[in-house]
């Protein structure tokens, strides 16, 4: 059992672009024709050259391998080239691969992929979502206005959720971290007030940001927001500084979680001794579902949680699910409920009433849809995300479209 083939198929989601602007699955098949997909997160190059990346770093380091033999292939790829140290690009290529390893040992075994990490530890899985706007709002104004937040979060804790997300703190550039407007913290807070005020103690509130702030910005926004009891403060500063992050954690009571830009075990646990208290690996980047197993344990010795994050689409979300079933520490998973995203793939785990329930299907349970990823196939060279050039604006206010790709 051998693994002979690889298929990239770069997927373009249809505007607003929930999820980013494309995603990138791939699928694996065996000497045996056994398949399996994965789906690679949010690379930091254009998707012609991800692609190539994806196609070397399966011809270096898997293509022949059992696909069992993950472990070894990790390892391989983990230092390949005299590196031996986490490489977003290289560990995002095989992040995916990894996930089609175990969709497909699930298949062989004729058992879903939870079933051979650990067992079920949960039946089903609290779910979270961020705020989208509704049918009659400005979709441009969404994203600045706290009352609008307020109707959005109402209609999804109507739909069960208990726990919603949103970002109003303004832009992430590339300058690193910036002290925030005082009108990004005013806006923060009402969005937190009016939220609460909406949603009562029928659901949590999860504050995102970008690693924007520098250390000082990032605790003068959690002072403003902490009245309101957001269950956490998502990344605050800079991914590469572990200090910066240890300074706002000591210096406000709303846990402090990371993660979307970290990638294997070895930043993680820098985090955690660093004072990070949720841990939100991306599949798609973090290493895959192994190590995203090896993740969640750090946490869990630490007395940290797990919240694996989703701005990707729905491969990852079922690698997700499927992670989550196993670990005892698990806090909750992110998810995305598009019409796109229900369509790309058949077997999709959903969320009904707030909670995904563990899936029973072999390997992800999970079949892909492939004239629908034909049909959108990516026509653009920017980045899945991208950071703006342009610095904070302190005299006429920020805006920060959220959720939406474009």
């Amino acid at each position: 059992m051998r693994l002979t083939d690889l298929e990239i198929f770069p997927v373009a989601p249809p505007p607003p672009g929930w999820g980013g602007r494309y995603w990138l699955i791939l699928r694996l098949t065996t000497a045996d024709g056994i398949t399996g997909l994965g789906e690679v997160y949010a690379s930091a190059v254009g998707p012609k050259a991800m692609a190539a990346v994806i196609a070397d770093v399966f011809a270096r380091h898997v293509a022949g391998n059992a696909p069992e033999n993950i472990e070894t292939m990790f390892r391989r790829a983990y230092s390949s080239g005299f590196t031996q140290r986490p490489d977003p690009t290289v560990m995002g290529a095989f992040s995916g691969m990894e996930m089609a390893c175990w969709d497909i040992l699930g298949k062989m075994r004729d058992r879903p992929v939870w079933a051979l990490m650990g067992g079920r530890m949960n039946d089903r899985l609290r779910a979270y979502t961020y705020l989208y706007p509704e049918p009659h709002h400005d979709p441009d104004r969404f994203w600045i206005d706290a009352h609008m937040a307020a109707e959005a979060a109402s209609a999804r804790v109507a739909e069960g959720w208990t726990a919603v997300k949103f970002d109003p703190a303004g832009p992430y550039t590339m300058r690193g971290g910036h002290m925030p407007a005082m009108s990004d913290i005013t806006r923060s807070a009402a969005f937190c007030a009016a939220i609460r005020a909406a949603v009562g103690d029928r659901a949590d509130l999860l504050f995102g940001t970008h690693g924007q702030f520098t250390p000082a910005g990032a605790i003068r926004l959690a002072q403003a927001i902490a009245p309101h009891d957001p269950l956490w403060f998502e990344e605050p500063v800079p991914p590469d500084d572990f200090p910066a992050l240890a300074a706002v954690a000591r210096a406000t009571t709303i846990p402090v979680a990371t993660g979307e830009r970290l990638t294997t075990k070895a930043e993680f646990a820098a985090a955690l001794a660093h004072g990070a208290r949720i841990l939100q690996p991306a599949l798609g980047r973090a290493g895959g579902l192994w190590e995203g197993k090896k993740i969640a344990t750090l946490a869990e010795a630490a007395g940290a949680q797990l919240a694996p994050h989703l701005y990707a689409g729905p491969v990852e979300w079922a690698a997700n699910v499927h992670l989550g079933v196993t670990c005892p520490n698990l806090l909750m998973v992110e998810a995305i409920e598009s019409p796109f995203h229900d369509a790309l793939v058949t077997g999709r785990p959903r969320v009904e009433n707030g909670f995904v329930a563990a899936p029973d299907a072999p390997g992800l349970g999970i079949a892909l849809n492939e004239d629908l990823a034909r049909a959108h196939p990516v026509t653009t060279d920017r980045l899945h995300l991208e950071m703006r050039d342009a610095p904070c604006d302190w005299q006429n206010g920020n805006a920060f479209a959220g959720g939406a790709a474009d």
